[in-house]
């Protein structure tokens, strides 16, 4: 069992900067991959960005590689997005996720989640 919370979602203007943050909390000590994921009004979920628990893999979308950087902190127990150089298409609820299958790869692949946080609310203003 892994319980996400996220936050450090909110307003910022295009061209600047927010970071997330994702505290995992498990009730049993193992490896997960965690990832991050967004959903937009009107659009399905899509894959931001994903790192394995040893931090060697990591896998961004083309649309925020460059931008974005995912990495782990806290023991491994949080995960950070720094989101940069934003734009009004960043707009999402942004989603925490963790891979407790396949805790040595950076996956895009929704599916693979199978615990997912509450979301954080992201806006950019233009």
């Amino acid at each position: 069992q892994v319980q996400l919370v996220e936050s450090g979602g909110g307003l910022a203007q295009a061209g600047g900067s927010l970071r997330l943050s994702c505290v995992a909390t498990v009730q049993t000590l193992r490896p997960y991959t965690m990832g991050w994921f967004r959903q937009a009004p009107g659009k399905e979920r899509e894959f931001v960005a994903a790192i394995s628990w040893s931090e060697t893999s990591t896998a961004y979308s083309d649309s925020v590689k460059d931008r974005f950087t995912i990495s782990r902190g806290n023991g491994k127990r949080t995960v950070f997005l720094q989101m940069n150089s934003l734009n009004s298409e960043d707009t999402a609820v942004y989603y925490c996720a963790a891979d407790i299958n396949r805790p040595w790869e950076a996956t895009a692949a929704a599916e693979n989640y199978g615990y997912w946080g509450q979301g954080t609310q992201v806006t950019v203003s233009s």
